[in-house]
């Protein structure tokens, strides 16, 4: 008979955790987070083409703290997303296989959406988009 105290089949509880494997988890959790924040986005477009008062409600509701955090965590979906795509390009080419060049690349993903991120909102937040 066959040893069934093994697993089938790897698993995350198998496997070290890596940047590249988190990334990967990663990209695909900011695409739904996309898909679903844009909701909120067409509610923001649909309000504002209602008139003053549908964007007014709008306005308090994404002004709140709760609507903020939610636009600050769209907002890096969106440049993470972004960022690990233009990874994902590259590496389609034929580019950026060798390890260190994948671990590189994972890395420079997160920061550079952390980095867009921060200087957006930094501009929003001082009135930059006033």
């Amino acid at each position: 008979m066959a040893d069934t105290r093994r697993p089938l089949s790897p698993h995350l509880q198998i496997y070290k955790w890596q940047v590249q494997m988190v990334t990967s988890i990663v990209h695909r959790v900011t695409g739904i987070a996309l898909a679903v924040g844009t909701l909120l986005i067409m509610w923001g477009l649909l309000a504002l083409a209602g008139g003053e008062a549908s964007f007014n409600q709008f306005k308090t509701c994404i002004g709140s703290p709760i609507g903020l955090v939610l636009l600050f965590g769209w907002s890096w979906a969106l440049f993470f997303h972004l960022c690990n795509g233009i990874r994902h390009l590259v590496q389609d080419a034929g580019a950026g296989y060798a390890i260190a060049q994948f671990v590189r690349s994972s890395w420079l993903s997160v920061i550079g959406s952390l980095v867009l991120t921060v200087l957006v909102w930094v501009y929003v937040l001082t009135g930059g988009a006033a």
